[in-house]
């Protein structure tokens, strides 16, 4: 069937055009190429989602896209008779103008199915009918839609890294049944612009994967459609439940992407991850807006924190499993670790230190884990276990370590920390964020410059009051000279 060619005629009237559809019940006849139908989902912040229906894109003989709706009551109706890339007409529907976030389609109304619709496959080819349209958007095009919940456009570009993985071998995507295997992450050069960080959830990430491992060469170009643009230290793209991906010859402005290339080799030359792959540096207010206002997932941001003080009342030490340094349980005479499975694991001392840290704007806990705890001290846990069994004698498994002297020392020190968001961020009604890292030592930016605010993140005072609450202080005259210090 051809790809472009406009719809036939009926003998008595013409199929009603998604422009001229008007909102409120309707009873006339449409005719339209399905391209693409997915779930609606209503995310409920720590608890499953909500499936609302099911929602279609839908493309008519003028080539306008609109997008339509089937609620959840109608679901087992109509769902067996859905099929991408097949000609329906419909009769009688409701248009509605409630949509006014995550826009799709160029017809602002969404066609919902009613009680009195009747939906039918047209079995025999249609000459002259749009078989697909794309709504690709530049660089500038997302900068200017960034964080406004609007309309969802589409990207193309040229793959750069996929998974912080270079292109010169084919990279190892996961494929394991679990939270990490929801999400890929490309980054793609844009033919005007840098390269960006797009983000591919759930179905989209599984058709990536899908289509990239079944592929005989590496892919080179990607487009994604409906993309979310958003705003995380830098502008970056999200799937959406209605996105799709294609690659190289799939589609129209994939082949003329690539053709491009062809005639541009220069852009595509090799990455180095190291260079490409950089956290984004976000402050204490844009992580605290991002763990409220995404899905529940894993991601790492560096993040500019003075130390305020350093929390006692909790060991600064536990004793980790070798292998994969997971907290060892006590057995009745050997040390077993829950996750390696492991029953007489070697045991390592691992730090676990809570510092209550600030910024320019606000203030929270962050809890240094592992290789951030020798970054900040210069030494190992085990050292410093060592070191003061040595000066004050007896079995370490006996002795209770107090805090070293060394932590308290870094009281008033800047540094750019790595941070890692999981899952238990999502939930928590207290903000703690792990380091994982200490990148540099660092510097606030000068008070009186304006900090950049993101719509849509501040926080709650309430919140950030939990979020540094609870230990005793370390040294209260010293805590109390750093605040004093840090007013003048």
């Amino acid at each position: 069937m051809s790809k472009e060619t406009a719809i036939r005629a009926g003998e008595s009237s013409h199929p009603l055009l998604f422009r001229q559809v008007s909102p409120g019940p309707g009873d006339s006849t449409m005719q339209f190429w399905l391209l693409h139908f997915w779930d609606a989902p209503k995310n409920v912040k720590g608890g499953p989602g909500i499936l609302l229906g099911i929602e279609m894109l839908m493309i008519d003989a003028e080539g306008t896209l609109a997008q339509g709706f089937i609620g959840q009551n109608r679901r087992n109706q109509y769902e067996k008779e859905l099929q991408r890339g097949r000609i329906y007409t419909l009769t009688n529907f409701y248009a509605s103008n409630n949509k006014v976030m995550y826009n799709v389609a160029d017809q602002r109304l969404v066609i919902c199915i009613s009680h009195a619709s009747a939906l039918s496959k047209v079995e025999e080819d249609i000459e002259g009918i749009l078989t697909e349209r794309f709504r690709v958007h530049s660089f500038s095009d997302f900068e200017a839609n960034c964080d406004l919940r609007g309309d969802l456009h589409d990207v193309v570009g040229h793959l750069k890294l996929v998974d912080g993985q270079a292109l010169h071998q084919r990279p190892v995507l996961c494929t394991n049944e679990d939270s990490t295997s929801r999400k890929v992450m490309v980054h793609l050069q844009l033919k005007e612009g840098p390269v960006i960080n797009v983000y591919l959830w759930d179905e989209a990430a599984e058709s990536f994967r899908l289509k990239f491992d079944a592929s005989a060469a590496i892919p080179t170009v990607l487009l994604v459609t409906t993309v979310n643009p958003k705003r995380l230290g830098k502008l970056c793209l999200s799937s959406m439940s209605s996105s799709r991906v294609f690659f190289d010859e799939e589609v129209d402005p994939t082949k003329e992407y690539l053709a491009w290339l062809t005639t541009n080799p220069s852009v595509i030359s090799l990455v180095n991850p190291v260079e490409v792959v950089k956290a984004e540096t976000l402050t204490i207010s844009e992580i605290a807006a991002f763990v409220k206002r995404e899905p529940a997932q894993v991601a790492y941001f560096d993040c500019l924190a003075t130390i305020d003080d350093v929390k006692l009342g909790t060991e600064w030490y536990y004793i980790a499993c070798k292998d994969c340094q997971t907290k060892l349980n006590r057995g009745p005479t050997t040390l077993l670790c829950p996750k390696c499975g492991n029953e007489n694991a070697t045991a390592v001392a691992n730090y676990r230190v809570e510092l209550s840290v600030y910024d320019n704007d606000e203030q929270c806990t962050f809890i240094i884990l592992g290789d951030a705890g020798k970054d900040l001290t210069g030494r190992k846990a085990t050292e410093l276990i060592d070191a003061y069994v040595q000066e004050n004698g007896g079995d370490a498994a006996e002795l209770e370590v107090p805090l070293p002297q060394c932590f308290i020392d870094t009281i008033g020190q800047t540094k750019k920390f790595r941070i890692k968001v999981a899952h238990y961020n999502f939930t928590s009604t207290r903000l703690s964020l792990t380091a994982t890292k200490i990148v540099s030592p660092a510097e606030l930016p000068p008070k009186y410059l304006p900090l950049k605010t993101l719509p849509g993140t501040e926080v709650e005072n309430t919140e950030l009051a939990e979020s540094s609450g609870g230990g005793a202080s370390a040294i209260d005259d010293q805590k109390k000279a750093k605040r004093a210090k840090r007013s003048d």
